[in-house]
């Protein structure tokens, strides 16, 4: 009888510490169809919401509620906030705050940051709440406004720092934009003010990024897609690459090569780093920074190029990368430790060649740099259609969020669908 009493109690605290340890995702149910996603084996989806509104970039708090900056709003509606009551994976609650809309935004020591177009400001959190506070107070301001590349996602390196992106309004820096014949400015006037990523202080109020700040890279046309890797201490971003090759120089550049050319760029970017933009794109067929043919390029030429950074990682040319994630939690199988997810928006200018991107991939990373090829994680986003510009695209894939029992999250632009995956 002793025996038998010793044997149910030792069941019972087996039990008992398998429930407390049990993977915070136990009573999720993955949708029958993944939410028309496909992935690797052994992962599953779920979605969250279909329909938050036009979605940038999302985040996870410790709690499991979800923020979503969105790119429209209609009277203090910058801002989805999603909160699960059930347990079961799906948001039964979206509420809406924020009076500015943008797309960089993160939820950093009591804050939630928020990039919009013309500045970042930060919303305090308050506790238990899922709505953030309605004041806000602006970090940093002056960034130019000239209808093309305004995105302003923000970085933070846990010393204090805040990095912005400021996207170059321009496609190669020429005389007249975008028109066949220009030829680009030299010096381009543009890297003075954009074209780069500054740092300001993360705490400091209304500065702005010229005066206050200091440019951190240039060289950087428009870096949507950035991540400060706390496992090694250094800022990463994936480059929208410059458009319009065959268009402007058909003599030069085929419609196949215009379509591949140039690449997008993964870029570790650190203090001073020059990477090129406008005089210089990356050819990831020839593995060389050449010079752009706006300022003399032959296809071939490095010239002023030849001492320019290179990328660690290169793309097929004009997919739109629009967020980068680092991947640190422990539900994915160990070769996603620490490698990189990438969410590409999808092309609209690879015409007559099909329309590219429009999935998430994986880049397994060892230490500071990748550790082998690229590989398609997520795909189906954009249906069962071919695609022969951004409009047919279903779905297009623009943020990605980590969960905090290491599921992965993944926001549309569209219609702000929302999908969280996870793996047996």
């Amino acid at each position: 009888m002793k025996k038998l009493a010793y044997f149910v109690l030792l069941t019972l605290l087996a039990v008992s510490c398998g429930q407390e340890n049990a993977p915070e995702n136990h009573t999720l149910h993955p949708d029958n169809d993944n939410g028309g996603l496909t992935l690797p084996e052994g992962f599953s989806a779920l979605v969250v919401a279909d329909n938050v509104g036009r979605g940038r970039h999302i985040e996870v708090n410790e709690n499991g509620d979800i923020y979503v900056s969105l790119r429209q709003n209609d009277g203090n509606r910058g801002i989805a906030c999603l909160r699960d009551t059930s347990g079961n994976g799906k948001a039964d609650i979206i509420e809406y705050a924020g009076e500015h809309t943008g797309t960089g935004i993160k939820l950093h020591n009591g804050y939630l940051y928020f990039g919009a177009d013309s500045a970042v400001v930060r919303y305090p959190m308050q506790e238990g709440e899922l709505k953030p506070g309605n004041s806000w107070e602006l970090i940093a301001r002056g960034f130019p406004q000239e209808g093309q590349h305004e995105a302003k996602p923000m970085e933070f390196d846990g010393q204090g720092n805040m990095y912005v992106t400021i996207g170059a309004p321009s496609n190669a820096c020429m005389e007249q934009m975008r028109t066949k014949g220009s030829p680009g400015m030299d010096p381009c006037p543009i890297l003075d003010y954009a074209g780069g990523i500054w740092k300001v202080d993360e705490n400091s109020l209304n500065q702005h990024y010229l005066e206050d700040g200091e440019r951190y890279a240039t060289g950087i046309r428009h870096a949507v897609a950035t991540r400060w890797n706390n496992q090694v201490g250094e800022l990463y971003a994936v480059q929208h690459g410059r458009d319009q090759l065959h268009q402007f120089f058909p003599e030069m550049y085929t419609t196949e090569e215009s379509a591949e050319l140039p690449a997008e760029e993964f870029f570790l970017v650190t203090e001073g780093s020059d990477f090129g933009w406008p005089y210089c794109y990356y050819d990831h067929l020839q593995n060389s920074k050449v010079l752009a043919p706006e300022y003399g390029g032959d296809k071939t030429i490095q010239e002023r190029c030849e001492n320019k950074k290179p990328p660690i990682m290169a793309f097929p040319g004009h997919m739109a990368p629009n967020d980068l994630l680092f991947y640190t939690g422990g539900m994915f199988p160990e070769k996603y430790k620490n490698g990189a997810f990438i969410a590409f928006h999808g092309s609209w200018n690879r015409a007559p060649e099909p329309q590219e991107g429009f999935f998430v991939v994986f880049v397994p990373f060892d230490g500071e740099n990748p550790s082998g090829d690229w590989e398609v994680f997520a795909d189906g986003f954009a249906g069962t259609e071919p695609v022969n510009s951004t409009g047919d695209a279903e779905y297009r894939p623009c943020g990605l969020a980590q969960g905090p029992d290491g599921s992965l999250y993944v926001v549309d632009s569209n219609k702000g669908k929302v999908w969280r995956i996870i793996h047996s």
